[in-house]
């Protein structure tokens, strides 16, 4: 159960052999999901094949309720059904808002393919053999929420979410609220009080052999200087659960938005954005004297609001339309640029600036290998814009190694493996047992029209073990 299911078709020749273009014609492929029992009426949003320019195409389907019996799915090319069409689905099958978590965890990551190491999650966890619950409570509100007043503190007991807001920057609490919550309704989560930053910064700066060492502070982004626990951004996982309904621009819908073939792409390096670091204004001077390879505009002014006469600002962009430019520069913002993964799921060669700062998939990503990079002050870019027009081939197979990766790193049902995980090693850490402290409210789950749902869920009987 995710907010939006994904499958691929994958298109084949007469004589088998998988396509690796769009097939040739005017035919397109269809699919057809109801429920399967004539009884059963439930609303399935089923949006058209996405087409991801390379022989295959990713079918994704969001769920306005449940079914018992199960789905039945028809998938045509033309009017004929292709392989083993219709497919069945097995019921009961569950919508997105449907409370109704599995009670065993192991069954969970298995029915999720959950990967059985995230090496992230065990780097950041060597600092924190034990966690202290008691040191936490005296010392994080102390020492962070005045500083920053961004921190959150949850307390997760008996599959329900509580939580009180420390400082006056806590709005992004609504994202990470929203992914407990489906996560909650998906699986039992582990008994467990944590402190979140929703604030751009990591925090926590002190080193393990430091004295006192380090809090486990839980954070969206990461830095090589410091000891915060990193979760998939507010980013990703909002546009995971907003997928078809509330969001343009998601890991799923930009796979069908890749823009022209790669020969058809101007060549020549794209960036947009906003004026949040300064070397993101020295691309735009870059840019206007080297147009012939650079196509750089800061497309909004906040920061540095004197420098809009000199460099003058950029019309804002279509995010599918960066994919008709062959490279992508990636420069930091505050923190790391959170646009980075959709770059990389597009088909263009990205060239990422080098940072101190790391999303949570970024140990899975090699420079030369799924990007080309790019130092921190800029002064190569224009060298390593040169060295891709002048290697065409190798570029673009840097660009399709990134996209192949990203595509694997970054499929919806990964994020939620991943929060499980840190919250599973989490809880194994704690000295002490969560407690719901002084000013905690509990964080309801939805129980309007959209959330009934019969869960067929029950504990097995001793006799059934």
């Amino acid at each position: 159960t995710v907010p939006v299911r994904h499958f691929y078709i994958q298109a084949v020749s007469e004589a088998g052999r998988n396509f690796s273009r769009s097939p040739p014609g005017k035919t397109q492929f269809k699919v057809v999901i109801k429920a399967l029992s004539p009884k059963e009426v439930t609303r399935v949003y089923t949006p058209r094949p996405l087409d991801r320019n390379d022989g295959s195409f990713l079918m994704r389907y969001r769920m306005y309720g449940s079914v018992t019996k199960g789905l039945k799915i028809e998938i045509l090319y033309g009017d004929q059904h292709v392989a083993q069409s219709p497919y069945i689905l097995k019921g009961p099958v569950y919508h997105e808002y449907c409370d109704c978590p599995e009670e065993d965890a192991e069954v969970w990551q298995d029915m999720m393919s959950c990967p059985s190491q995230e090496p992230q999650i065990t780097k950041d966890f060597i600092s924190f053999p034990t966690i202290d619950l008691q040191r936490m409570l005296k010392e994080i509100p102390a020492k962070f929420s005045q500083t920053r007043g961004a921190i959150v503190h949850y307390t997760i007991l008996d599959n329900h979410i509580y939580r009180r807001s420390l400082g006056k920057y806590t709005d992004f609490k609504m994202f990470s609220d929203e992914m407990l919550l489906s996560l909650a309704r998906k699986v039992r989560l582990p008994d467990v009080e944590f402190y979140l930053n929703v604030g751009d910064w990591p925090v926590e700066h002190r080193k393990a052999n430091d004295t006192p060492g380090p809090v486990p502070v839980i954070s969206w982004c990461g830095s090589v200087d410091s000891r915060d626990i990193i979760l998939p951004t507010y980013d990703v996982t909002h546009s995971t659960l907003e997928t078809l309904r509330g969001v343009t621009n998601d890991l799923l819908s930009i796979q069908g938005n890749t823009g022209p073939f790669w020969e058809n792409k101007t060549e020549r390096a794209l960036f947009r954005g906003r004026d949040s670091r300064e070397e993101r204004l020295h691309l735009v001077k870059l840019s206007k004297e080297n147009p012939e390879l650079l196509d750089a505009g800061i497309t909004g002014y906040f920061f540095f609001r004197e420098k809009e006469k000199e460099l003058g600002k950029a019309q804002l962009m279509g995010f599918f339309d960066f994919f008709k430019y062959k490279y992508q520069v990636n420069v930091d913002g505050t923190v790391a640029a959170y646009r980075f993964p959709y770059l990389l799921l597009g088909d263009s060669l990205v060239l990422k600036q080098d940072s101190q700062y790391y999303e949570h998939f970024y140990i899975g990503l090699k420079p030369w290998k799924h990007y080309v990079p790019v130092k921190r002050n800029l002064e190569d870019l224009l060298e390593k814009i040169k060295w891709a027009k002048e290697n065409d081939e190798e570029a673009r197979k840097i660009a399709k190694e990134g996209q192949l990766m990203a595509r694997e790193l970054l499929q919806p049902h990964k994020f939620y493996c991943y929060y499980y995980k840190v919250l599973q090693k989490y809880a194994e850490r704690q000295a002490s047992k969560p407690e719901i402290r002084d000013g905690m409210e509990l964080v309801p789950q939805p129980d309007d029209r959209d959330s009934v749902c019969s869960c067929h869920r029950k504990k097995p009987l001793r006799e059934d073990l």
